[in-house]
């Protein structure tokens, strides 16, 4: 076969298709930025596999690191969130999603409570104590507790007067995914119900969500999850999971 003839009939093909690959990338990382918010007492280090994830996926990512134990809720998010969404306008998003472990959806519902975000995207949040957490109820009061957790920790409890509590139903598109398998049984006999560990199933769960997921995963491992992070970025494509696999569970 002539050089010519075989360029155009079969490399040519395979060099469009890759070129236009790289070209859909780029386009999707350009546009869709997804901010990522550790929980209590966890640093952004704990959200390096679900970045890498989402890198590989296309989104740009901006994974915020927060003295989560120096400052109450209303202070880290007006200042974590604040700093993502602006590192996500310098790269041109035109949608800004989030993904948040534990303590981390409650800085989301409290800044989005406060704050307009012209380009929202959707919100994935990983175990977050939507109603509260029956274990800051009972050790909240211990010195420990208040010096592993800080600020922050003393307002994560169950009773109305908790931050949670206080802040209204999202009007945002939010899917939850939360875990029911404990690497604390102690603590766990402790919180009513299914748990992670840390927070109740039931707890977990917030008004006006638009999907809800139970994993067979503990609260302190569940972003590192196979399952888990396929469910995060259907639910950022799509907004909803993935019922189809056979994994989930309501």
């Amino acid at each position: 076969m002539p050089m010519k003839k075989f360029f155009f009939t079969r490399l040519a093909p395979l060099l469009i298709v890759f070129i236009f690959s790289l070209q859909s990338g780029a386009a999707i990382e350009a546009s869709e930025c997804v901010v990522l918010l550790h929980g209590l007492a966890r640093t952004e280090r704990s959200l390096l596999t679900l970045e890498r994830h989402l890198r590989n996926i296309g989104f740009h990512v901006v994974n915020v690191g927060y003295p989560s134990r120096k400052e109450n809720i209303q202070t880290l998010a007006l200042s974590a969130i604040k700093n993502a969404c602006n590192q996500c306008s310098n790269v041109g998003a035109v949608k800004i999603h989030f993904v948040t472990h534990s303590m981390g959806g409650i800085l989301v519902r409290y800044y989005l409570e406060h704050n307009d975000i012209p380009h929202l995207g959707r919100v994935v949040m990983l175990s977050p104590p939507n109603q509260g957490s029956e274990a800051v109820d009972i050790f909240k009061d211990t010195q420990i507790f208040k010096w592993l957790n800080g600020p922050a920790g003393q307002q994560l409890g169950t009773d109305d007067t908790s931050l949670p509590k206080t802040l209204a139903a999202p009007r945002y598109e939010v899917g939850i995914i939360t875990g029911d398998w404990t690497i604390n049984p102690i603590l766990s006999l402790l919180i009513p119900g299914k748990d992670d560990g840390k927070v109740s199933v039931e707890s977990a769960k917030l008004e006006g969500m638009k999907d809800f997921l139970v994993v067979p995963e503990a609260h302190t491992f569940i972003m590192y999850d196979d399952e888990v992070l396929r469910q995060v970025t259907f639910f950022l494509q799509y907004g909803k999971f993935d019922r189809e696999s056979g994994q989930a569970n309501n």
